[in-house]
């Protein structure tokens, strides 16, 4: 499939614009082709114009056609075949067994969603019938449900050119939930994007889908991004990326004269806490899986653990001596592109330049440049150290890590205590460390979205228990999650009925429950008629 750089706004093609841009083979620092067109104030507002005339009508589609088009999406993104992962590893230096996992990955979470779909319990019916001789005032029947927003503006993520980009879970849950989507595609993989970006509107096509029920666009600027959050019409946000980014968008969001909601993911350093029974049991096995874990992928997953926290006693001594040899042996990787490495270069420089902050190891091997290459880096302070500087706990986004040396259990729970909101935390112990260090595992209950027991946070599984979102600055809203089935009620809201007839409410409210699904009636999980 030849590439032709423009936007995509429902089924046309567009190019009005005269600023371009080329996407970069970090690999080689090489222009890829074509150039890529960015979009015009004009273009956004046919996309969004589009996208609304669509969601009138893909709104009322029934599950099981919304299904099938997810579906077919997936079946059209594996079409691509080998295209696709050639286009993906030039633009983003990712291996081709990374992207083909990747690829399965995104493929996989549009069928989780269209099962979800199928099975319809997802929208949350609730019923409490009618009590008309109630004293002193008549109770009215009412019901309620989860319904679709409206177009929603998903933002490409840089790190994930398949799972979190222009069909992975954002907009996989936001058509799930029946909204239409306008993407911005990350300027880092506008190919990729495009390829994808055509499949879904092939398979849009395909099962016959209102035309704008999906649209693509292009940009550098923050123009682009600015316009999809402001604009009139958009009426819910999806994004991962930096804390600035999110926080911008947020911003943007909340000063229209409409708010919206902003659903984003905005990094966390997710603390690692090895306890004394661990690590006197393991300590040097703990050292390998955490290396493996900081260095996965060049540290560009947002779950990397960027922080391990330690009681420094005797057997700290022997799992900081593996540490620093596995880190001064770990091999360099090529970054997504050069600004994300010029960020992890300055950030590393920015922490080791901290008073108390001592650099431990660094990878021995040589980084070129021009191959947009980092070396692992690891880097040690004190806990009380750690207390007084916030800034230690930023996160560096790439393969390095801040190993935290405590003098006590209570420095360490004071270490804990003293944390911002992380998308995860794990806890390395035994049985015993468990009841010991009960107020430290309780205590960080309140700062993650997930806790990890002798395991690490990289490798987020898609199912329907994954809660990937965490307290802020991790997310905006820790409520919601951007991996998994229960994404979908980002994209939702609630609409209760009163006093409606049977035949003018939703198949999922009425009495005889013709879908079978799953409903809180009077108080009571049931899947049986009312």
């Amino acid at each position: 499939m030849e590439l032709h750089g423009q936007n995509l706004i429902g089924n046309d093609v567009s190019a009005d614009g005269q600023d371009t841009f080329h996407a970069r083979n970090p690999s080689t620092d090489e222009p890829l082709h074509p150039a890529v067109t960015e979009a015009t104030n004009a273009e956004i507002d046919r996309a969004l114009e589009k996208a609304e005339d669509a969601f009138r009508i893909y709104r009322q589609k029934e599950a099981h056609q919304i299904a099938a088009f997810l579906e077919r999406i997936g079946d059209e993104i594996v079409a691509l075949g080998d295209a696709l992962v050639e286009r993906a590893g030039a633009e983003t230096g990712l291996p081709a067994a990374r992207i083909t996992g990747e690829r399965g990955r995104t493929v996989g979470q549009l069928k989780l969603f269209a099962g979800l779909l199928r099975d319809g319990s997802w929208v949350e019916a609730r019923i409490d019938t009618a009590l008309p001789d109630r004293e002193p005032v008549p109770k009215p029947d009412l019901r309620c449900m989860l319904i679709p927003r409206g177009p929603v503006a998903v933002f490409g993520a840089s790190n994930f050119p398949l799972a979190f980009s222009v069909a992975g879970g954002d907009t996989a849950s936001a058509l799930a939930a029946g909204c239409s989507v306008v993407v911005k595609a990350h300027p880092a993989h506008p190919g990729t994007s495009e390829l994808v970006g055509r499949a879904v509107i092939d398979a849009a096509n395909a099962c016959d889908m209102p035309p704008g029920v999906f649209s693509m666009v292009h940009g550098t600027s923050n123009r682009v991004g600015e316009q999809l959050v402001k604009h009139t019409l958009t009426q819910a946000v999806g994004f991962t990326g930096s804390l600035g980014g999110g926080l911008a968008l947020f911003r943007l969001a909340t000063s229209r004269p409409q708010p919206i909601p902003v659903y984003a993911e905005m990094g966390s350093t997710n603390p690692v806490f090895i306890l004394p029974g661990a690590m006197a049991e393991r300590g040097e096995a703990i050292a390998e899986g955490l290396t493996g874990s900081v260095t996965l992928g060049v540290g560009q997953f947002c779950t990397n653990p960027g922080l391990a926290i330690v009681i420094d006693n005797g057997h700290g001594n022997a799992f900081m001596d593996k540490l620093r040899a596995l880190f001064q042996a770990a091999p360099t990787g090529t970054m997504l592109h050069a600004g994300i490495l010029s960020a992890y270069n300055e950030g590393v420089e920015k922490l080791a330049a901290i008073d108390g902050v001592g650099l431990s190891a660094l990878s021995e091997a040589e980084a070129a440049a021009i191959k947009t290459q980092a070396r692992p880096c690891l880097l040690t302070a004190s806990g009380q150290t750690f207390i007084e500087e916030p800034g230690l706990e930023e996160e560096v986004f790439g393969p390095s890590t801040l190993v935290v040396q405590c003098d006590s259990p209570g420095n360490m729970e004071a270490v804990a205590g003293s944390l911002e909101g992380h998308l995860t935390a794990t806890v390395h112990g035994t049985g015993e460390d468990l009841e010991t260090y009960g107020d430290l595992v309780r205590l960080l209950e309140r700062k993650v979205g997930r806790l990890i027991f002798n395991g690490f946070p990289t490798g987020v599984d898609v199912c329907a228990s994954m809660h990937h979102g965490g307290p802020y600055p991790a997310t905006l809203d820790g409520h919601f999650t951007s991996v998994g089935t229960a994404a979908i009620r980002r994209f939702a809201r609630p609409l209760a009925y009163q006093g409606f007839p049977q035949s003018a409410l939703p198949a999922e409210l009425r009495d005889e429950n013709p879908r079978a699904i799953f409903r809180l009636v009077n108080s009571k999980f049931t899947q049986d008629p009312v």
